[in-house]
């Protein structure tokens, strides 16, 4: 790990901590951790029921919960969300490494995605950085091996996991869990997690500090009586975890559609689902993102 002393000579143009923030996002708690993470469909679905009030009266204006969390070495976002597409679609999409770079793709800091397999392990190495155009050398490379835990014809259970990333960040992991649910639809958690070192604590205080100070996430506080949104860490984890999810609806929007179509169909309607939430989310234009993506997606199919 890069000395101290280098990071903070590093903090005033913060390429580093862009990075950081970047991985962030590949993520008052209010639920109980436990519950949360059941790994089953009667868990799932339970936590469907206990959810029901949340996901039909929501600041979202669609069937979603968002949560995160802070303590005093690690980060964790959560989002609870029905999907308007059949098990059986996301089930195909995810059940396994073949689709989850296409996806993955969409968000702002991915810059490159690659699966491989060998001797039945599953791995994603993937690069993120800055929110714009750069270079792939300039870009972080993360390994995540990718685990199925459970699939049955109802339910699936896919984990994500990353023991090293930068700047002092460990275990990273990414928890994808889907339930069918009656007239065609899904209901999906997914949660985001790491942890992070004295390195990454100071790099995140002084970029929420100068350039993050302004930056917001969606949890509603209440402040000598006026509804504030929360910031700091847990403002990056929620901003990004939301990323995360619209990504995950993108990709199922086009699925079926023909191959030729199916790219623009998805960069579409993230973009336009991220500006549905502009004051948390927004960060370069629609011709901007689209042109970039556009780019880094050849990238994907081409580079080694």
């Amino acid at each position: 790990m890069q000395s101290l002393a280098k990071l903070i000579s590093r903090l005033p143009g913060l390429p580093g901590l862009r990075t950081l923030l970047a991985l962030a996002g590949l993520c008052a708690m209010s639920i109980d951790v436990a519950a949360a993470e059941a790994h089953d469909a009667a868990g799932l679905l339970a936590r469907y029921g206990e959810l029901a009030p949340q996901l039909q009266n929501n600041q979202f204006q669609r069937p979603l919960y968002l949560n995160s969390t802070e303590s005093a070495d690690s980060l964790k976002g959560d989002i609870f969300a029905v999907l308007d597409y059949p098990f059986a679609t996301v089930n195909a999409a995810f059940n396994g490494p073949d689709h989850w770079c296409d996806m993955l793709i969409l968000h702002l800091n991915t810059k490159y995605c690659r699966a491989a397999s060998a001797g039945g392990k599953h791995q994603l190495m993937v690069s993120v950085g800055k929110k714009h155009d750069q270079p792939l050398a300039d870009a972080y490379r993360v390994n995540f091996s990718l685990a199925v835990a459970a699939s049955t014809p109802d339910y699936l259970d896919v984990v994500l996991s990353a023991r090293d990333g930068p700047m002092g960040t460990s275990d990273y992991r990414i928890l994808l869990q889907a339930v069918a649910l009656p007239n065609g639809r899904t209901f999906m958690h997914l949660t985001y997690s790491y942890a992070y070192g004295m390195a990454a604590r100071i790099a995140m205080k002084a970029y929420l500090s100068t350039v993050g100070s302004d930056k917001i996430g969606f949890t509603r506080t209440q402040e000598s009586g006026e509804v504030r949104y929360i910031g700091g860490v847990r403002g990056v984890v929620e901003r990004n975890t939301m990323r995360y999810y619209l990504a995950i609806d993108a990709y199922l929007s086009a699925v079926g559609l023909p191959e030729a179509q199916q790219l623009d169909r998805r960069l579409q309607t993230w973009f336009a689902a991220t500006e549905r939430y502009a004051r948390q989310l927004h960060e370069v234009e629609r011709d901007e993102y689209i042109g970039m993506k556009r780019s880094e997606y050849q990238r994907q199919r081409t580079a080694q």
